[in-house]
This record gives structure tokens, C-alpha cells and sequence, in this order.
């Protein structure tokens, strides 16, 4: 038995005030892996929605007498993140997370602004915290895909809506929820709910030229090439080969610094200015957003020591790379626990 939001869990008479904790906690892990995903795309920021998650969790657990077990557990337990998500995000000082500032335009040469670690970057989330989400059906309602919608791309568009907006796109426009159910979550009427729908796609609308993200197409033997060239091309100290495998209108960005680059020219030069600053490198096959990505430790020319230096987050397109962002210290290296990585390569 199902509703708009997802399946009715069976949770008995008269419902959650009567189960245990043990039965809370089998029940609330069938949504864990979702919900930090919800929290991911409204946040930006992987360890934001960690915390939210918990604080979620705990929310249902100390109002569980307010669920009755007649509707969707699933859907309750979105409604609690989704405000505890709209909280958080009042009580911040930025509403966003930036995968580049709106107003910086694209660079030419080299990066001379240097690392900005007091802005709020929107982070990479790793795939093994998507099985069991990227694989099921969305609502009727939903106008992406699932794989679509996690997308470093995607999550970077949806940054730029303002929160509530945000909230009733992801709500209505991934997860398929109708605008009514929308609207009974976030108050006000079906007429505001669809108004916000409007915006946000007339927002995300603007910075495609077919209206959305293009479509990316499955995984397959073409892509799984083009990543281990990618990887071979840095441990080779083949920079020739690495920018061969960019497209010519290629778009790199490197957080936490300001500049970004565009087309296969200016990504080279770049590349050029800073390909000798450490003796060698070592690439690692990760994935991160539903994309390949690979992370890369660099060996010190001082010390000779190997340390985690950056994250790599790569968008194929007809065998050559479309886009490519390279977190890169200091950020990047506190990233690497979360994809299961050490500082060091060959630690466990």
C-alpha cells in the first residue's frame, strides 16, 4: 500500500508512541540514506546534512506520539527535515553554497587571489551513500531523473533558489510530491506552492539553453576509458594528454578559489602554471555524485611525503570531458574521509 510520498510502513495501533527504540531505529534506517541526500541537495554541504539528519531522527523520535501510523512514515519524516533543513539555513550567514560566485567571471592565466576559505563551498557527496536512492522510481510528479537530480551540477543550480523555492522543487519536482502535499508541508496555499515552482524553474530555466541540465547518458565502457586516462595522465606527469581529454568549451572549477576557467585553452595554461609544484602524483578511482571522480595525492618536492591533495569531480560528454571541478587544499583534504580515504595513501 502506497501514498504520493511512498509506501505506508505497517506501524500498528496506535503507532509510533508504542514502539521501542530498537523499533524505531529498524524503521527510521529504511529512509536514512535518503533523507541525508534531502538534507545534501537543500544544504550543499555533506557534514550539514549528517548533522541534520541526526537532529531529524531525534525530532521523530521525541514527537512520535504526534504520528498516528495512518499516513507515510517516509513522508513525516521529510516533513521534519525539510523544516529542521529551513531552520538551519535562516540561522546561517549564507542561505547558499557556491560552486563559484555569481559575479566572478571567467579567468585567463594564472590563479593569483589565492585559496577563500571563508566562503561556504558546496561539497561532493559520495556515491556509496546512494544505493537504494538513485535506483527508485520517483513520484508521479517528478520532472528529473533521480541520477539527474544528483548531480553536482544540479545540487550547484538549485543553490542559487532562495530556500523555500528550493525546498518545493526538490519536494514536488525530484521526489514527485504533489503541490497540495507540498503546501500541507510547507504552509500556505497550493496557489503559493505553484507559484515557487514557477520561479525556480524559470531560475534553473535561464542557465540552460534547453531549459535543464543536459541529459547525461548510463555509465558505460566509453566512460570508464576516459577515467582511467584521466588518472593515467597524472601519475604519467602527462599534462599534453590531460588537457587532450578536454572538451574545447570545457568549464574547471577549483574550490576554494575564486578563479575558474573556460575552454581547453585556458584550463591548459592554468594547468601549465602549477602542474610542477609537487614531484608526482597518485590517482585513486572514486565516485562522487553520481559521476567518476578520482582523488589524488601529491608528493611533497621538500619532504617527500605523500599527502591527500584533491578531489576530483569529473562531467563526461561524447567521450571527452565537459566539466571538471578539482577541490584542491585546504578544502579538499578534510573531504577525503568522507569518500572512505586517508590523508596518506596506502593507510588505512
Amino acid at each position: 500500500m502506497t501514498d504520493a510520498s511512498g509506501p505506508i510502513e505497517p506501524l500498528g495501533r496506535p503507532g509510533w508512541p508504542a514502539l521501542d527504540r530498537l523499533a524505531f531505529e529498524r524503521l527510521t534506517a529504511l529512509h536514512r540514506r535518503e533523507l541525508k541526500l534531502h538534507c545534501y541537495r537543500m544544504m550543499g554541504s555533506l557534514h550539514e546534512a549528517d548533522d541534520l539528519v541526526q537532529d531529524t531522527l531525534l525530532s521523530a523520535w521525541r514527537a512520535r506520539s504526534q504520528f498516528d501510523g495512518r499516513g507515510s512514515a517516509r513522508g513525516w519524516l521529510y516533513t521534519i527535515a525539510t523544516n529542521s533543513c529551513l531552520n538551519a539555513i535562516k540561522a546561517r550567514s549564507a542561505a547558499r553554497r557556491l560552486l563559484k560566485q555569481p559575479e566572478q567571471t571567467p579567468s585567463d592565466g594564472p590563479a593569483t587571489g589565492g585559496p577563500v576559505i571563508d566562503l561556504p563551498w558546496l561539497e561532493p557527496y559520495p556515491d556509496a551513500e546512494l544505493p537504494d536512492v538513485v535506483d527508485q522510481t520517483p513520484g508521479p510528479e517528478a520532472r528529473y531523473e533521480a541520477r539527474e537530480a544528483v548531480r553536482l551540477a544540479f545540487v550547484a543550480a538549485i543553490q542559487l533558489l532562495p530556500p523555500r523555492q528550493r525546498a518545493a522543487l526538490l519536494l514536488c519536482d525530484v521526489l514527485g510530491w504533489s503541490a497540495i502535499e507540498t503546501a500541507q508541508l510547507l504552509g500556505g496555499t497550493t496557489a503559493s506552492i505553484n507559484s515557487a515552482l514557477q520561479r525556480a524553474r524559470t531560475t534553473l530555466g535561464a542557465r540552460y539553453r534547453q531549459g535543464r541540465l543536459p541529459q547525461r547518458s548510463q555509465p558505460d565502457a566509453e566512460e570508464g576509458l576516459l577515467l582511467e586516462r584521466y588518472m593515467h595522465a597524472w601519475q604519467a606527469d602527462n599534462l599534453d594528454g590531460l588537457v587532450d581529454l578536454l572538451r574545447e568549451d570545457a568549464i574547471y572549477h577549483m574550490p576554494p578559489w575564486r578563479e575558474w576557467y573556460r575552454g581547453r585553452p585556458a584550463i591548459g595554461a592554468f594547468l601549465a602554471s602549477v602542474w610542477g609544484n609537487f614531484a608526482g602524483y597518485r590517482a585513486v578511482a572514486i565516485a562522487a555524485n553520481g559521476q567518476p571522480a578520482v582523488a589524488v595525492y601529491a608528493l611533497g618536492r621538500d619532504d617527500l611525503a605523500w599527502r591527500a591533495h584533491s578531489l576530483h569531480v569529473i562531467e563526461p560528454a561524447d567521450g571527452k570531458i565537459a566539466s571538471l571541478t578539482i577541490y584542491v587544499p585546504p578544502l579538499a583534504p578534510r573531504l577525503f574521509p568522507a569518500f572512505g580515504l586517508s590523508p596518506e595513501p596506502g593507510v588505512t
